[in-house]
């Protein structure tokens, strides 16, 4: 029932775009995203190099979460249903569309020829599996409705961060390798802008000056649906806890973890990209904050806790032993003793950074030169 009540709402929706499309095309890019409700800062910076560039390009910000997907509530899908003919108008109007999820219809419409698609990944590198990689596993689509909802498809160029992982997006996004081009994120100017770092740094500072009396431990998990292990992992982390060393969790926006210890800072106001400016080391598991601190040439270490379980549920596209020069072990004692030791092997991070993450001081302008090259 549910696939055929899918198939009619294909029908519809390409019935109803053949008419919108009939409205003229503008001299427009718009940005889609399903990741918050707000801008991002990385499509605000696109926005801002193509103004620079007097060209009379208009930029349109589509920004709308539909949290759960397929499996979210009526009233979020009758919502995301009217934002639907909102996205298709200006996508009908549009030389270009930016990407940094999946979108809907982009997947599902017959488009005009003329457009651009471009997917812009919202992480800068994708050690998690993903997309047409995890069908059917416990964090993935179901493969039947990713197959029937064209799941990724209709992208004309994915933008990568480096050759490491062109082919896990291609897999992920099941396209040609060929439609994939090396343009890292914008933040990678961010990241690699001393100026910009050390105002950010000066923002923590002040608003935490205990932070600046002594080496900071910035840890960043992944979200986890099912938290049960890693409610019982944060509690054994503290444990261990040194005091040389202020420590900071970033925790997902999700997650249900409450930091009670007058030991650790959460940091609220500031992003994990952020803390970045702040951190001595770095401490992570899945996430691709990693790629973000090697850019910055921060220390990596990894407290994999779960991976038996993760690997069962979703997988990786490294072996996060042969790939990471820290210290990576489900018990986070190692890891504080591997701190302690101060001994790390920045060669093989730079190695790891390079295999994954194209070297460049001007992300954002070849982005922008790259989009107004196939208009």
């Amino acid at each position: 029932m549910i696939k055929i009540l899918i198939k009619i709402f294909i029908l519809g929706i390409n019935i109803i775009y053949s008419f919108i499309k009939l409205f003229p095309v503008k001299n427009r890019v718009t940005f889609i995203s399903r990741q918050s409700n707000e801008v991002s800062f990385e499509f605000q910076m696109i926005k801002e190099e193509i103004d620079k560039r007097n060209i009379g390009m208009e930029s349109v910000f589509l920004c709308h979460t539909l949290d759960g997907g397929y499996q979210s509530s009526i009233i979020s899908k009758i919502k995301y249903g009217f934002h639907m003919f909102t996205q298709m108008y200006y996508i009908a109007t549009s030389k270009v569309v930016i990407l940094d999820t999946y979108c809907i219809v982009i997947s599902l419409l017959k488009h005009k020829k003329n457009l651009k698609v471009i997917q812009m990944w919202h992480s800068i590198g994708t050690m998690k599996k993903f997309g047409y990689q995890i069908l059917d596993l416990g964090e993935g689509t179901n493969k039947s409705i990713a197959h029937l909802m064209k799941m990724h498809q209709n992208y004309d160029y994915v933008f990568c961060a480096g050759e490491g992982y062109r082919d896990y997006l291609a897999q992920g996004f099941g396209c040609s390798p060929d439609i994939i081009k090396i343009f890292p994120l914008p933040r990678v100017d961010l990241l690699q802008n001393q100026k910009y770092q050390e105002e950010t740094k000066k923002k923590i500072y002040g608003k935490y000056p205990q932070l600046s009396s002594k080496p900071t431990i910035v840890y960043v998990p992944t979200f986890r649906k099912d938290e049960t292990r890693f409610i019982k992992a944060v509690d054994s982390l503290m444990k261990h806890l040194d005091q040389d060393y202020h420590f900071v969790i970033k925790v997902h926006p999700l997650s249900k973890l409450e930091i009670k210890d007058k030991r650790i800072f959460t940091c609220e106001e500031f992003s994990s990209s952020e803390m970045l400016s702040v951190a001595d080391y770095v401490i992570s598991d899945y996430s691709c904050i990693i790629y973000e601190a090697a850019i910055m040439n921060k220390p990596i270490y990894l407290y994999d806790f779960d991976i038996d379980e993760y690997n069962d549920k979703r997988g990786l596209n490294i072996d996060l032993d042969e790939e990471l020069p820290g210290c990576v072990s489900q018990d986070f004692k190692d890891i504080m003793n591997s701190i302690k030791d101060k001994e790390y092997d920045f060669e093989r991070l730079n190695t790891f950074r390079n295999k994954y993450v194209k070297e460049t001081r001007h992300a954002t302008k070849d982005i922008v030169d790259f989009i107004l090259s196939i208009i």
